[in-house]
């Protein structure tokens, strides 16, 4: 079985523009594939309960528009996951369309394009939960039932890489795929050309994030991963840039509950006896993985739901002693708002986010200052209606002044406001689906549909 290389250049594809030098070279090299995942989690559960894409369109015409040409130019396969940020068939489509926009422009010969859908529709869960199906809690989350299903918007089954390689196997030349596991995109390439499912999924895991494998840290740079036998050697394309045993033995570890395994839809990856060995300079062997496949087929659903208008308001506070007391006016602005709405929970949400203290981790903060010389307060309230968020938001923030703690004396200097303005916000949405749900077959939850694209004029199909 000879090598097979692939070319990665960015971990998201499109949340902001590629790195055209590197990606050029890389190709320079003839990849035997192409592939990029386009979407995540870690951008919240709105744009996929809206179903919006939070990467620009045109940021992401200038990815596939570089990938594309270069993948036509060589005739090796482009593969892309998670379409449009969310992987949901309105990504699926929106992708579709670029393509095939790129292609005319660029009057591609005809080409065959593999458009794979894995989107759910919230009654078809309650058909296989009323015929006894178990949605199954990740992390903690109990079990799904009918109420969870019912305040979901938008469900994503997550595919691992049979759907591509069937797609693949059927004749595509570029896949669209909507959500997908990120190392299942680059392990369908190298399951179909003969390798086992241990060094294709962990290759997978290795290269989903392009260059944030090497060092020193570069984002949106292309990497070069080529697999022979049961390793695969990781090149870092960018001249400055280098992937070394640290670099990718990190990467490897990047993102996991366990930093040893990796689970998709019917297996999951041991890497807890994994070797990295430098090559040369710029890059690094990885060997040693181990797959576990499972019994049962166990796929991933991502859900969310729309839980209510959101405003926002930011107020800045210098004062030492309302800082040193900033938990006491938070509670006492609560206190004046439950007066008024009632218990917080009945209809109406209220967020403080203190930034200078712990507003990115939370109560999760291993070190929070104890005594930060300022803080920003962003108050995010969260009701159906509109209106009465801006007066929860508005009620909520402006208390800050007036609270009531030991030693004050007035209201000058406690706090101060960014704007007096209430800002309005996207509406909020809540993860309601991290579970998975058994399957006999995991095209159960995919549907493919083939069609050629023709840049030079012709009709297509």
């Amino acid at each position: 079985m000879k090598p097979f290389t692939i070319a990665c250049p960015t971990g998201h594809l499109a949340f902001t523009p590629l790195e055209k030098a590197s990606f050029l070279e890389g190709c320079r090299l003839g990849p035997d594939a192409i592939v990029a995942d386009a979407g995540s989690c870690d951008i919240g559960p709105r744009p996929l309960g809206a179903d919006r894409h939070v990467s620009l369109e045109a940021h992401q015409r200038h990815d596939l528009e570089i990938m594309l040409l270069e993948a036509r130019r060589l005739g090796v396969p482009m593969i892309v996951g998670s379409a449009s940020d969310t992987g949901t068939d309105r990504g699926v489509d929106q992708f579709v369309r670029l393509v095939r926009e790129i292609a005319a422009e660029h009057r591609l010969a005809p080409f065959e394009l593999a458009a794979i859908y894995s989107e759910q529709k919230v009654e078809d869960l309650l058909g296989r939960l009323e015929r006894g199906a178990r949605i199954a809690g990740l992390d903690g989350r109990p079990d799904g039932d009918a109420a969870t299903l019912r305040r979901t918007d938008r469900v994503v089954a997550v595919m691992n890489a049979e759907p591509i390689r069937r797609a693949l196997r059927e004749g595509a030349q570029v896949v669209i795929a909507g959500r997908a596991s990120d190392c299942a995109l680059f392990a369908a390439p190298l399951l179909e050309a003969g390798f086992s499912p241990a060094i294709a999924y962990y290759t997978g895991k290795l290269m989903e994030c392009a260059s944030f494998a090497c060092e020193p840290f570069m984002g949106k740079e292309t990497i070069l991963g080529t697999v022979e036998g049961e390793s695969v050697v990781v090149r870092a394309m960018h001249p400055e840039q280098r992937c070394t045993p640290a670099s990718l033995a990190s990467h490897a570890m990047y993102e996991r509950t366990d930093p040893f395994r990796e689970h998709v839809a019917g297996g999951w990856i041991d890497m807890s006896g994994c070797r990295y060995e430098q090559v040369d300079g710029k890059a690094t062997r990885a060997s040693g993985a181990v797959f576990h496949a499972t019994p049962r087929l166990s796929v991933k659903l991502e859900g969310a739901g729309r839980v209510g208008e959101r405003r926002l308001a930011i107020v800045g506070v210098r004062d030492p002693q309302t800082i040193a007391r900033i938990d006491q006016a938070i509670a006492w602005a609560r206190g004046k708002v439950a007066e008024r709405f009632g218990p917080e929970g009945r209809g109406w949400r209220l967020f403080y986010h203190l930034y200078g203290r712990n507003a990115v981790m939370k109560e999760l903060d291993p070190d929070p200052p104890s005594a930060p010389h300022e803080l920003g307060v962003v108050v995010e309230a969260v009701h159906e209606d509109g209106r009465t968020a801006e007066e929860i938001a508005a009620l909520a923030a402006r208390n800050l002044f007036y609270a009531r703690l030991p030693g004050t004396k007035g209201t000058a200097g406690a706090a101060a406001l960014m704007s007096d303005e209430i800002l309005v916000g996207e509406p909020g949405y809540e993860w309601t689906l991290n579970h998975v749900i058994e399957v006999e077959d995991i095209m159960e939850l995919v549907r493919i549909r083939h069609l050629v694209v023709d840049g030079r004029g012709g009709e297509g199909r």
